[in-house]
């Protein structure tokens, strides 16, 4: 019984580093909308994929906001192969939230978020 305690505690501990190290994890760069970029800070949150904004932007560079520390993707679901779905997309200069998905390519991260059949999206970049 013991061991099959201790195989159930690996596979456990196994499975939480796999999903840890989800290749999508880290900081990424937006692009500019209304003059504005950010750094997002993408973790795993529970056994889904969020963002925050981790720093903002303008044209001479960082700036105070009240952004910063704000949720902006969430409950993005991993599909394998880089795709993610399911998620929610919050688009700081218009306050909308959209109904969301991402694609990861290398270092670049293509979001996009739709309400009905209007869609926008972006693809951010991997920071350092």
């Amino acid at each position: 019984m013991k061991t099959v305690a201790l195989a159930a505690v690996a596979a456990l501990g196994l499975a939480h580093a796999a999903h840890a190290a989800d290749p999508v994890t880290g900081t990424w760069q937006t692009q500019v909308d209304d003059g504005h970029y950010a750094h997002v800070r993408i973790a795993p949150c529970g056994d889904r994929i969020c963002g925050t904004i981790a720093k903002a932007f303008d044209a001479g560079g960082p700036i105070e906001s009240p952004n910063v520390g704000k949720p902006i993707v969430w409950d993005m679901v991993p599909q394998g192969g880089g795709a993610y779905r399911s998620g929610k997309i919050w688009q700081p200069s218009t306050g909308k939230v959209y109904n969301s998905k991402m694609q990861l390519n290398g270092n670049s991260l293509k979001v996009s978020g739709c309400v009905g059949p209007i869609c926008k999206g972006q693809t951010w970049s991997r920071l350092p």
